[in-house]
This record gives C-alpha cells, structure tokens and sequence, in this order.
C-alpha cells in the first residue's frame, strides 16, 4: 500500500508539537514555524540558481540548520532542550561566512532596489522572508515561548547573509551596477 501524505489530524485547525500537546494552526508558534518553512524554501530557489561556487553548499547548511532551529521551535518547553540545534557556534558561523563574503563585494552605502540579476532576486527574497522570521521567533521569545535567544541572533545573521550573497550572485553573474533606490545621475 503507498504511503499517505495526509493524516487528517489537522482537519480541525490544530497541529501536534514535538511532546505533549496541540495548538491551533494560527498560534504564534506556528505563524514562526511556517515563517521559517517559507525561508528555507525561498533559499531552496536560491540555492537552485546561484552561480558562485560556494553559493549552493553554503545555502545547503544553511537550509539544514533550520531543520534543526524549526524541531526546536516546535518543541514543547519540556523537549525544548532535547531538540535544541541551534547556538553560539552556529551563529558565528554564519558571522564567518558574511564577513568571508563581504570581502568579495563592494557594500553600497545606501538602500539597493532588488532585481539585478534573478540570483539576486530570489536571494533578497529569501532575506525579506527570514526577516519576517526573525519578526514571529522574537515575538516567541518575547513571550516566554521559547528561551534560546540563539535562534533570533541566527536569523539575524541569516538576513544579513542573504543580503551580502546576493551582491556577490549579481557580480557572479557579471552584473557590475547595482540599482539604488534613489536614482544617481544619468538614471
């Protein structure tokens, strides 16, 4: 017999956390992990059309830790420990790996207008969507829902991540002007 890919134990507007217990689909705690869900897929179609070489592999673990950063989040108080994937060495990973890639673009000193190349598009999106994230995981923590303040700071960095690689996708792709929000001369 083929697998199922529903269970109907949804079917009335709640969902099982990881331990005991039930919470309705638009709990904070779901709006956060289907926030992050979001961002994992949005860096998915990034991770498909990246030129750079590091670009794919370094969007990949990226994708996994937030397998981890989302078990963690859907675990109730008493797992929250059992499922905890995401701390201080993760995040300065992810520092390392900014600061890797900062040394490879030029930063613009004021806001940039999305949309120079496609790599670059779906990497400000996949930013855009972690922010949102960040936005439902602090409100989480805000509330005493969750106690690992890692989890805000990774996202943190993630954005910030997204934004400094897709610099490095557009020049990647040969793209040397980048389009800034308030137009320079000749624009």
């Amino acid at each position: 017999m083929p697998a199922s890919f529903y269970t109907r134990g949804g079917d009335e507007g709640y969902t099982r956390l990881l331990g005991e217990g039930r919470v309705a689909k638009e709990d904070l705690r779901m709006e956060a992990l289907g926030s992050v869900d979001e961002a994992n897929a949005a860096l998915g179609l990034a991770r498909a059309h990246v030129r750079s070489a590091e670009g794919p592999s370094l969007l990949l673990q990226i994708q996994r830790d937030l397998y981890g950063l989302m078990a963690e989040l859907a675990a109730t108080p008493e797992n929250a420990q059992r499922f905890h994937a995401i701390d201080a060495g993760k995040v300065a990973w992810l520092e390392m790996q900014v600061d890797a890639l900062t040394r490879l673009v030029e930063v613009p000193r004021e806001f940039i207008v999305p949309g120079d190349t496609s790599e670059g598009a779906f990497l400000d999106l996949a930013r855009a969507i972690v922010r949102r994230a960040e936005r439902r995981v602090a409100g989480l923590f805000h509330h005493g829902e969750i106690t690992n303040n890692e989890l805000l700071r990774y996202l943190n960095r993630l954005s910030s991540l997204c934004f400094v690689l897709e610099l490095h996708e557009n020049q990647t792709a040969g793209n040397k002007k980048i389009t800034l929000a308030r137009p320079g001369e000749g624009e």
